[in-house]
């Protein structure tokens, strides 16, 4: 079996602390993250052979991600030393009915800069099965975004599966804007994560229609897509979520049960989700079983402080089985 690359920006998250808002905090707790890093970081904990592709300053910062990478087994021979500075990003963590906020300090951050000749492409593509982008790398800068569309043409002139998440962010670019840009990846991309609003908002395919009613049409479209996911989010109140997965594939739609969960952390949940769906598709699992396996691996990563999910393919496959329990002993 092949390895998984991930391509995207990685940044230095700072939180506030006990639920406090941004103007009461004097201190903030210090992790790293980012959508691709973090699919990243699980997939490695999930046993799965992981490289993750970015550009960084050249300064101790840089250092401490590469020991937190590495340390969760992700391989980062081919990460990119350049550039000014770290992105950073800013979150208020919300409690109750105050939902939390995000402030990006990620203008003319090193990854903005990457450009496709910095790249070893013979060494990132050489045995990978599976190219995992999102829609976040395109909105940074005019430099991404025309990296993006050349790395997706050449993984797919070699034959590697390419898996994309919209992962749009209104406070990085306009949704018509986004809409323009991520619907041209639609041709060449296999692996899809996209939910009804992606579908309404950025595919532009109409509204009020089922998830299954848009999935038909998108594969109606782009029948290169192979696997169509999403997730489907009800919100009691911010310290309580439940979650249902998607998956749509060979004309059927396939549905996780329903969790019901109290919130540590939601930072990360979308690409916990994307990498147990890619966990499963790489060892060839059932739909059921793959979305199964994502949805409750998305679901943990809301016990969990931080960006990523620090969690194994065993714990996972124990919750699918014997549901939630108190003490595992």
């Amino acid at each position: 079996m092949g390895k998984i690359v991930t391509l995207g920006e990685i940044m230095l998250r700072l939180s506030t602390e006990n639920n406090n808002r941004f103007i009461q905090s004097s201190t903030f707790r210090a992790d790293y993250g980012g959508g691709e890093a973090n699919v990243a970081v699980s997939l490695a904990n999930f046993g799965i052979p992981t490289e993750y592709v970015t550009k960084l300053p050249d300064n101790p910062l840089t250092e401490s991600i590469f020991r937190y990478l590495k340390g969760n087994g992700v391989e980062t021979k081919n990460i990119v030393l350049g550039g000014e500075r770290l992105g950073t990003y800013y979150l208020e963590v919300g409690t109750s009915i105050r939902a939390s906020s995000v402030i990006y300090d990620r203008k003319h951050s090193s990854f903005s800069t990457l450009n496709f000749r910095e790249l070893n492409l013979d060494s990132i593509f050489n045995n990978c099965d599976i190219l995992h982008l999102s829609g976040i790398t395109p909105a940074l800068s005019e430099s991404c975004k025309i990296l993006m569309d050349l790395i997706i043409k050449k993984a797919k002139s070699l034959g590697v599966l390419i898996s994309f998440d919209f992962n749009y962010r209104s406070k990085l670019w306009p949704i018509d804007k986004a809409s323009q840009v991520l619907a041209s990846y639609l041709p060449y991309i296999d692996i899809c994560f996209a939910g009804s609003l992606d579908a309404e908002h950025i595919m532009n395919l109409g509204s009020n229609k089922t998830l299954i009613e848009y999935y038909e049409e998108i594969l109606s479209k782009y029948p290169n897509i192979k696997y169509l996911l999403s997730t489907k989010r009800e919100t009691h109140s911010v310290n309580e979520n439940s979650l249902t997965g998607f998956i749509f594939k060979d004309g059927k739609l396939f549905s996780s049960d329903k969790y019901k969960f109290q919130i540590i952390d939601r930072v990360g949940g979308g690409d916990s989700f994307a990498a147990g769906a890619l966990c499963g598709i790489y060892n060839n699992l059932s739909p059921q079983e793959i979305v199964d396996f994502a949805t409750a691996a998305s679901v943990y990563k809301h016990t969990v402080r931080g960006d990523a999910n620090l969690v194994s393919k065993q714990e996972i496959e124990h919750i699918i089985k014997n549901g939630i329990s108190t003490v595992s002993r």
